[in-house]
């Protein structure tokens, strides 16, 4: 499936069929991070019942830590 992750046109496995999976195939944890899905920002809480399908738009934004 060809999804559109951060401006760029990324295949992913057939199987990913939510931003949860998406972010586990990634490696990535949901603690810092903000998920934009097709221009709507999702709640953490709200991953789980995101269904992907072809062409859809990801926006994966990481939060860095400072002080």
């Amino acid at each position: 499936m060809k999804l559109h992750i951060n401006g760029q046109q990324v295949d992913v496995p057939d199987t990913i069929r939510t931003v949860v999976e998406l972010l586990a195939h990634f490696d990535l944890s949901d603690k810092m991070l903000v998920v934009e899905h097709n221009a709507a920002i999702l709640h953490k809480e709200d991953h789980a019942g995101a269904e992907l399908a072809e062409g859809h738009k990801i926006e994966i934004v990481h939060f860095v830590g400072g002080g």
